[in-house]
């Protein structure tokens, strides 16, 4: 049975940190028969420059369908001074 994976690349250095994670799973899928599949999904402040919010609905529906979840950062000072502090990432 394939276990799928959610990615949340975030924020600064989050896509970079993702990316190697994404890396690993890529050598575990090709060279060692790891049944994984995996998909991307904007989280914190990329979620709210995409959808208006740090965690979309749609990223969050598919976080409770995950598997797994690996998380980047998230935040920087871009969001710092939003007006609702809530939706800081």
């Amino acid at each position: 049975m394939t276990q799928h994976i959610l990615v949340l690349p975030g924020d600064g250095i989050g896509p970079e940190i993702t990316a190697q994670a994404v890396k690993v799973m890529e050598v575990c899928r090709d060279d060692f028969g790891v049944d994984i599949s995996w998909e991307e999904a904007p989280v914190g402040g990329a979620g709210y420059d995409a959808a208006g919010h740090p965690l979309p609905p749609e990223t969050l529906a598919k976080a409770k369908a995950a598997d797994a979840i690996v998380l980047g950062a998230v935040g920087g000072p871009k969001w710092d001074k939003l007006e609702d502090i809530s939706l800081r990432p």
